[in-house]
């Protein structure tokens, strides 16, 4: 028996062009009715029997790409790096399938409602790129879409995100509490103890292991950790430049400041010049990713390079079944120090 747009309508107790603003994800809509009708879109099956059932096994040419920001580098190396791999370096000519970015802004919500887009296209593939919302029912709704994309044949993969509970995405992570114990043990080996850090979105992954690899850091070495010492914000350059200010008006007597990545770096850099501070004299920053602007900032950046446009190939290739799987479906980078101009030893 077929689904329909109207079953799915009266299943979540909103209008049909409610349901179809939903699934075209491009109109705004309240959170808990969006919820709802995905959820009624869940229950009925509705994106894998609306069709023709003669199609209820295929998938199409399409592999989604699922970014939190499009604008940032860090997402546009590992989506440009997948792209090429799935649909060749000049877009789909001579390619074997169709990529589509999908920028979710970082909203858990426009997550969702890209996989059920994707999972309604039958996608071939599936590539999650970044950290994850640390939100429980979030966490399981995703892992709950993504078995249901595995059902229909659509294969998943996560690049530079931990692997997903319950499913069989295979994941391929960034060691994010190791770079950011190594990064922090360097600052502490030029001599530095009074540490300022600029965290990323409480709620992100990626936020708590790298913090989580700063403080181990500082707990190995015997420095007591002042809570004044850390602010969190976005990852983006105006955050660093609040962030430093903020940390400089809770403790002027600083030394470094160690950034959740280099666009955070650079506008703690814009800050501390503009307060008269020079880098690294009056203080050392550092910042991770080693995003393409880190080598030419003046001074050079400091920071931890991940490999981001390998990672980025390898998942497209996995994803286009080239590449056969890491043992166990979860393969971990390291990240490497870059030592650069912008970190010295620390003024007497």
């Amino acid at each position: 028996m077929t689904v329909t747009l109207a079953d799915v309508a009266a299943r979540a107790q909103v209008s049909p062009a409610t349901v179809s603003r939903v699934l075209n994800g491009n109109y705004p809509v309240a959170a808990t009715t969006r919820e709802r009708v995905l959820r009624a879109v869940d229950d009925l099956d509705y994106v894998l029997n609306g069709p023709a059932s003669a199609l209820a096994a295929a998938t199409s040419d399409l592999v989604g790409i699922l970014v939190n920001d499009i604008a940032d580098p860090f997402f546009g190396i590992m989506a440009s790096a997948i792209q090429s791999e799935v649909s060749g370096p000049g877009g789909r000519a001579g390619g074997e399938r169709l990529a589509v970015v999908c920028n979710t802004g970082g909203s858990p919500e426009r997550e969702l409602t890209y996989l059920t887009l994707l999972q309604r296209q039958r996608a071939a593939a599936v590539v999650l790129t970044g950290g994850a919302v640390e939100n429980p029912p979030h966490l399981a709704a995703v892992s709950a879409k993504l078995r249901r994309l595995e059902e229909a044949g659509t294969k998943v993969v996560l690049c530079g995100r931990p692997p997903a509970p319950d499913t069989s995405a295979i994941a391929l992570t960034f060691d994010n509490r190791g770079g950011g114990q190594e990064l922090t043990e360097h600052l502490i080996g030029l001599g530095h103890r009074r540490l300022g850090y600029i965290a990323g979105p409480e709620e992100r992954t990626t936020t708590r292991h790298r913090l989580e690899g700063h403080r181990a850091a500082l707990a190995g070495h015997g420095i007591a950790e002042d809570p004044r010492w850390t602010v969190h914000g976005r990852y983006d350059r105006r955050s660093g430049y609040e962030a430093t200010l903020e940390l400089f008006r809770r403790d002027p007597s600083l030394t470094a400041v160690v950034a959740a990545n280099d666009s955070v770096a650079i506008g703690a850099c814009a800050a501390l010049r503009e307060s008269g501070r020079r880098i690294p004299e009056d203080v050392s920053v550092a910042g991770f990713d080693d995003l393409p602007f880190s080598v030419d900032a003046v001074p050079s950046l400091t920071t931890v390079r991940l490999p981001l446009s390998e990672a980025g190939a390898r998942a497209g290739r996995i994803a286009m079944g080239r590449e056969e799987a890491p043992p166990g479906g979860i393969a971990t980078a390291r990240g490497e120090l870059m030592v650069r101009g912008s970190s010295g030893v620390p003024r007497s």
